[in-house]
């Protein structure tokens, strides 16, 4: 049985560098947080300018995360040259907090990403554990993912917003996706900017996917 445990967790960190590490585990490769709730609100404390290049994501719930205890916000992330790759890992990168948590996701970028085998190649869900039961809606600004290779997913996207608060501010260029097995889920998405998409050798629009 492999152990529910993240392998890397910044909690309200600034100025954070993870470099050529290698990640095998039980629960979410690199998870970025900032606290949970009205105690990370309190802090005010996001994390911020972090840097996660040249790391190997092998089995694990995610291998670049954000959340879910993320109340105090994430700003300034740049995600470049990684690989993941397992029939063990559940998602490549993922964004995942709620109404009750909150935070304010501004400047995340994630480019040259090479991905094997995935169940859901990006996801971003408003509606993580508690779903829309709180106040304070999630707010995303300048979330770009551009320059993605994957070999095979269940699904290229999991996105799912609120009907009165949107996922918004995420921008998808040049990734490629060579084979899924099941359509994406697309709620609640608005003004998100796609450019070269492509999925099983076909160019497509997010709502093809």
């Amino acid at each position: 049985m492999v152990s529910n445990s993240d392998g890397c967790d910044p909690e309200s960190c600034t100025d954070v560098l993870i470099q050529s590490c290698v990640f095998d585990t039980g629960d979410d490769c690199i998870a970025i947080k900032s606290g949970r709730n009205a105690d990370g609100r309190r802090l005010n404390q996001p994390s911020e300018n972090i840097i996660i290049e040249d790391c190997e994501m092998k089995a694990g719930h995610g291998g670049i995360v954000i959340g879910s205890e993320i109340s105090g916000g994430v700003r300034n992330l740049y995600a470049q040259r990684c690989v993941m790759s397992s029939p063990n890992l559940d998602r490549g990168i993922r964004i995942k907090t709620n109404s009750i948590r909150g935070g304010h996701l501004k400047n995340l970028n994630y480019r040259h990403i090479s991905i094997g085998d995935v169940k859901d190649a990006i996801v971003v869900n408003f509606f993580y554990e508690e779903g829309d039961a709180g106040n304070f809606p999630p707010k995303l600004e300048g979330i770009t993912v551009e320059h993605m290779t994957v070999k095979r997913a269940d699904r290229a996207f999991m996105l799912r917003g609120y009907d009165h608060t949107p996922i918004t501010g995420l921008s998808l260029h040049d990734i490629s996706i060579a084979s899924v097995e099941k359509p994406s889920v697309i709620e609640n998405v608005e003004a998100i900017q796609t450019s070269n998409i492509v999925i099983a050798g076909k160019k497509v629009g997010l709502r093809d996917a």
